[in-house]
């Protein structure tokens, strides 16, 4: 059995799918223990999954709020105090892992790919560390766009000159973060690293997404990809009438962006135009005034719901693009319309649309635009069709069986872990 640390961005969609690993390597006979600020400890939902509390001095209990509501909105002069915001917890992880890991006896780290500082820190310690791609994976490939980027994939010389340029703007806007990351390297003694990039681990590299999905292009041989990590409990959702014969639309922005009242008027009346049912999941983010509103606009509102039980029943899920409710949609079998608003979201935007599950619009779109991509999923049968033909990836990629599978082989062996060389062994070790 080992004990192993969970390092992870203070987010509510990073901590479920981690949490969903967790749960799978706990059942395989493993102790793991998130590593964290105070507040991080509240997103956990699992009691058999243990907390220890870093930055008590740096990031008291309430300082999270702030950092959650510039995420919230991540435009304008925002975003700089955002990274900020992630470039003093980098440095507060940097500085205080080495002796938590020490204080709780762990044999290796599960990393997420946008916090650097679990990477950096095992390395540092000689420790063995997986990286998880809750998120787009950060792997550089100049041959298609950065995740965070909207263009679609495209192989000719001009396509390939903007993705160049793109990226060195958004190197240049990440500077303070990533100043970070090189500054705690080279203290650890770990050579140069310019970016989350430059932090992954050489033994295995394990991604929400799946064949199919993504645009083409090279990544390492311990990259798995290994479809939504899920865990098989179900939240307890609001009972929705789905047999009044109308089609069903999802509605969900996700728990950052749930306040964003306009745009679901607007998903509001583009459903009523098109003579649909619309359920919208807010998760807490609006108030009782604007929940009446949209009821009145014929809309069914719940703050939570059990998302993949309702894509199951739903027709087509309007998304900001997460790539948690994305991969939910794949496997539900339900067409996507996605309107990104920040982070990756807009690469999973472009990604929705070269794979052919479904469409993207702006933010700013009107409710008639929006009306027309909702007919163009419900009336056009090629969505579900090449929904349907990812199901065998889908089913093979494994899920967070597969995935803890292959953190235990690569933490305890501390060997790399080649795509298709995963030992399926059913207990720990």
């Amino acid at each position: 059995m080992g004990h192993f640390a969970v390092v992870a961005p203070p987010f509510y969609s990073h901590v479920r799918a981690l949490e969903a690993l967790a749960q799978q390597m706990i059942a395989r006979g493993h102790r793991i223990t998130f590593i964290h600020q105070a507040d991080a400890c509240a997103l956990l939902r699992d009691e058999r999954i243990a907390f220890y509390t870093v930055g008590q001095q740096s990031h008291p209990p309430g300082s999270l709020a702030r950092t959650l509501a510039l995420a919230a909105r991540p435009a304008g002069a925002g975003i700089f105090h955002l990274i900020n915001d992630l470039a003093q917890t980098t440095s507060m992880l940097c500085r205080e892992l080495p002796a938590a890991l020490e204080n709780i006896g762990a044999d290796g780290v599960i990393a997420d790919e946008m916090e650097a500082a679990g990477g950096l820190v095992a390395d540092s310690l000689g420790m063995p560390f997986v990286s998880v791609a809750c998120a787009l994976p950060v792997n550089r490939d100049e041959t298609i766009p950065l995740p965070v980027m909207p263009f679609n994939y495209a192989s000719d010389a001009r396509s390939k000159k903007i993705y160049r340029s793109s990226r060195r703007v958004y190197d240049l806007l990440m500077r303070q973060h990533n100043n970070v990351i090189t500054r705690y390297a080279a203290a650890f003694g770990l050579g140069e690293r310019r970016g989350l990039h430059d932090c992954l681990s050489s033994l295995a590299q394990i991604s929400q997404t799946i064949a199919g999905f993504d645009f083409p292009r090279q990544l390492p041989a311990c990259f798995h990809a290994v479809g939504p990590l899920r865990s098989p409990e179900q939240m307890i959702s609001m009972p929705v009438d789905v047999q009044d014969g109308k089609p069903l639309v999802f509605a969900s922005l996700g728990t950052l962006q749930g306040h964003r009242y306009r745009l679901f008027r607007t998903i509001a009346r583009a459903c009523r135009q098109r003579g649909v049912r619309l359920l919208i999941a807010h998760c807490g983010g609006l108030s009782p005034g604007r929940i009446a509103r949209l009821n009145d606009e014929g809309t069914s509102t719940v703050d939570f719901t059990d998302q993949p039980a309702i894509l199951r029943q739903a027709q087509a899920v309007i998304t900001h693009g997460g790539l948690n409710t994305v991969m939910d949609a794949i496997a539900s079998v339900t067409p996507v319309l996605a309107i990104p608003l920040g982070f990756d979201q807009p690469g999973v935007a472009a990604r929705v649309v070269y794979s052919g599950i479904g469409r993207r619009a702006s933010r700013y779109a009107s409710h008639p635009t929006l009306c027309g991509h909702l007919d163009e999923l419900l009336n056009n049968p090629i969505y579900r069709q090449r929904l349907t033909a990812m199901q065998p990836a889908l089913h093979q990629a494994g899920g967070a069986l597969r995935a803890a599978q292959i953190v235990e082989q690569a933490l305890t062996t501390r060997q790399p872990v080649l795509t298709g060389r995963v030992q399926c062994s059913n207990s720990g070790i």
